[in-house]
């Protein structure tokens, strides 16, 4: 292929926020070094990158979601035919995109990805955002180029020639540029993030997430904490979708009325609510001290942005929430909680404490901050480019 003609680059996976954001972040930072690279992403239909991927202007190719059979059914003998319809799915669209080089961040349409790539010969760079490796980046690992990693012992391990490296996250754009801020003058982004959303920069910060969808035990914890929390601090409550009101029941009975208004209204008050927040950036920046669940993109964004945090993490699953947390907790840039013991008395006994000592939070956002990257983006498109490069030798 001509040396001259732009690079075609086919970044693959999604399903979640999770694998979604950090491979829109990847795409961004190649457009921006080589701006005339054809780039694409092969997702499905019914994952968020059905409207991430057009909304963030980029193509989209769809395949069928095909999951792993993680037992023996039905669905088990079906499993190989279809996997093999949607590996010819990807073919025709490689062949399409005249693909140089594939990028997989896991997902249902990274594992077919994977196969094809290998088959046509293709170089694949993989990124793997959790601290226990999904099935498809375990399987792509096996033979690809480069696999960057969030977390350092996530299951993935070098195979022949592949290199592994922990490069980070790759943060949304809006955290990157916070985090720019925060290490030229962070005393100052300090400042402007709290004035941004009307709270008092000289009074310390705690602010309260569990998430787009809300965590009951948080707000529950919290709200029945609120008396003694706002003594000290201002409150920032992110409820999550339709959690307000049961919030609002609970401080009207513990703390002055007024002291409860809605968080960028730019009223006088100790406790700001709101059920979700477009500028998380902001919130995360102007918090002395978070209190969250411990999903990988969370504890990435917040350490890349040097905030302390008490995590406590989702008590379902395989317990991967844990994990995530676990190395920034050891270190001493955060405080890991279970969720069963996380109530109002666990608040006033700890966190309390924890907020009034200032020196404590400036050692716990040095951690953070040491141990976060903000450069995962950069590394990535980087790797991507050089090995779409010499696919073309």
């Amino acid at each position: 292929m001509n040396q001259s003609e732009p690079l075609h680059i086919v970044l693959a996976g999604g399903g979640t926020a999770g694998h979604v954001n950090p491979l829109l972040s990847i795409a961004q930072h190649i457009r921006d070094v080589e701006p005339n690279a054809q780039i694409s992403i092969i997702g499905t239909v019914v994952g968020l990158e059905a409207r991430l991927v057009p909304e963030a202007g980029f193509e989209l190719d769809t395949i069928e979601k095909v999951p792993f059979p993680r037992s023996i059914n039905a669905q088990t003998f079906l499993f190989p035919s279809k996997f093999m319809k949607q590996l010819s799915s990807v073919k025709e669209i490689l062949t399409k995109r005249q693909a140089d080089v594939v990028v997989g961040v896991g997902g249902y349409a990274s594992a077919p990805a994977y196969v094809q790539a290998r088959s046509m010969k293709l170089p694949v760079v993989i990124h793997e955002q959790n601290a226990r490796a999904g099935m498809a980046n375990k399987l792509g690992a096996r033979w690809a180029d480069f696999v960057g990693l969030t977390y350092d012992n996530c299951g993935i391990e070098a195979h022949g020639n592949t290199r592994v490296e922990r490069v980070g996250l790759p943060l949304r754009s809006a955290i990157a540029h916070r985090a720019d801020s925060l290490e030229i003058n962070r005393r100052e982004a300090k400042r402007e993030a709290a004035l941004e959303l009307g709270l008092n920069p000289d009074k310390p910060i705690i602010a309260v997430t569990g998430g787009s969808l809300g965590a009951l035990s948080l707000n529950t914890a919290v709200s029945q904490a609120a008396a003694e929390l706002i003594k000290t601090a201002q409150i920032i409550h992110l409820t999550g979708k339709g959690k307000s009101q049961a919030v609002r029941d609970t401080l009207e009975q513990l703390i002055d009325p007024q002291e409860i208004v809605e968080l960028g209204s730019f009223e006088r008050g100790s406790y700001h609510i709101s059920e979700y927040w477009e500028g998380m950036d902001a919130v995360m920046a102007a918090a002395d001290l978070v209190i969250c669940r411990s999903g990988a993109g969370t504890v990435a964004e917040l350490t890349a942005l040097g905030t302390p945090a008490v995590y406590v993490p989702l008590p379902i699953g395989n317990g991967e929430q844990v994990y995530n947390a676990q190395p920034v907790a050891q270190l001493g840039g955060g405080i890991i909680v279970d969720d069963s013991r996380f109530n109002a008395e666990w608040i006033n006994s700890n966190i309390i404490e924890l907020i009034n000592n200032s020196q404590r939070l400036e050692e716990m956002s040095a951690i953070a901050w040491d141990y976060g990257k903000r450069d995962a983006a950069q590394t990535m498109a980087r790797i991507v480019l050089e090995k779409a490069r010499q696919a073309r030798k």
